[in-house]
């Protein structure tokens, strides 16, 4: 069995876990376009390596849309999913994203809540009232780097915390606002009329942070965006 993938980004790899940079364009998982997913590349990664007879068990502990890039990280056994998984819902493992938006936001920094519902029917999350059936409770923190006037228009260079981790929830929350995601042709108004097809857009989710689910370690890991909606940036100066 040989393989013909795409090189992997792995930042680290041990009995437990895998941490891996998620390149866009890339579902996390295999889905109805039989594309190639950050699942099945490392599932064949680890059988070869390990010269497997069986499947290997691999679970990712959160997932990023299919145009967003950056860090993920991926269970090798129940225990460490269980583990990682409790720390991603209660909030001990931190999420912290680069975004470029079409606007200006009206505050250098701030924190954003809303309601969100996920509408699977066209897989489109709405922010609705706290009373509509099926919401939930979203927040994030955000904090101004730069703001540049550009021949598209003004773009805010933006670092993002995830607090709550909904669908798409980075997307609607700032498309709420009018500041939609650079490329993104789901909830950006000024992309949606586009014919281009955007592979990414301008998020990525560049840091994380989490108790290593055997030894307890703290683990910190880093990717900078390369190239594409951020290359308009001189990431140098940050």
């Amino acid at each position: 069995m040989r393989s013909k993938q795409m090189k992997l980004n792995i930042l680290h790899e041990d009995s437990d876990i895998i941490v891996a940079v998620k390149p866009c364009g890339v579902p996390t998982q295999p889905d109805k376009t039989n594309s190639e997913s950050m699942v099945s590349m490392l599932k064949l990664r680890i059988y070869e390596r390990e010269n497997r007879k069986e499947e290997p068990y691999l679970v990712p502990i959160h997932r990023l849309d299919r145009p967003v890039g950056g860090v993920m990280v991926f269970a090798k056994t129940p225990e460490a999913a269980a583990a990682l998984s409790k720390q991603s819902e209660d909030g001990t493992m931190l999420k912290y994203y680069q975004a470029i938006l079409t606007g200006e936001l009206p505050n250098d920094q701030g924190v954003l809540k809303d309601y969100l519902l996920h509408d699977t029917k066209d897989n489109v999350t709405k922010t609705v009232d706290k009373d509509t059936p099926g919401a939930k409770y979203s927040e994030l923190e955000y904090e101004v780097l730069d703001v540049m006037d550009t021949d598209e228009g003004v773009l805010s260079y933006v670092l993002v915390e995830l607090i709550t981790g909904r669908h798409h929830q980075i997307r609607a929350q700032f498309a709420k606002r009018k500041c939609g995601i650079w490329g993104d042709t789901k909830y950006n108004p000024k992309f949606q009329k586009t014919k281009k097809k955007y592979k990414e857009i301008g998020l990525h989710a560049s840091r994380l942070e989490f108790d290593h689910p055997t030894t307890g370690e703290h683990m910190v890991f880093k990717h900078e965006p390369e190239g594409g909606a951020f290359a308009i940036l001189d990431l140098d100066e940050f």
